[in-house]
């Protein structure tokens, strides 16, 4: 009888530390850290509208705009840059060469993708 009640005994209290075990959140994997390294950081920039093709335009960055990367990293010298417009850039204003334009973009494949542009007169 006393055998009986030890063996019922540790069975109840292994099954209660199993389910308590088994009902914990899991931790944050590896997997989860290399999803969100995996995405895209968004950039943003600003400058003259140089020139317009069907699927692309280029800008001048000067020294007076400015070049940000999610933490607001500034520039350090000017230059042109190259945006792809797809399907899914958004385009507020009427783009024509010598407008400034505010850019959103991300890094695809080495290649500016334009995300959303903001053209002022």
């Amino acid at each position: 009888m006393k055998n009986t009640w030890r063996v019922g005994f540790s069975t109840l209290a292994g099954t209660v530390l199993v389910a308590g075990a088994l009902a914990m959140p899991p931790a944050a994997t590896h997997q989860a850290a290399q999803a969100q390294q995996a995405t895209p950081q968004t950039q943003s920039v600003s400058g003259k509208i140089a020139s317009i093709d069907q699927s692309s335009f280029t800008i001048t960055v000067g020294s007076g705009s400015s070049i940000t990367q999610d933490a607001q990293k500034p520039a350090a010298a000017s230059s042109t840059m190259t945006f792809a417009v797809d399907k899914n850039t958004t385009v507020e204003g009427s783009m024509k060469v010598g407008s400034t334009a505010d850019v959103t973009y991300r890094q695809d494949g080495g290649t500016n993708v334009a995300i959303s542009v903001h053209v002022t007169p």
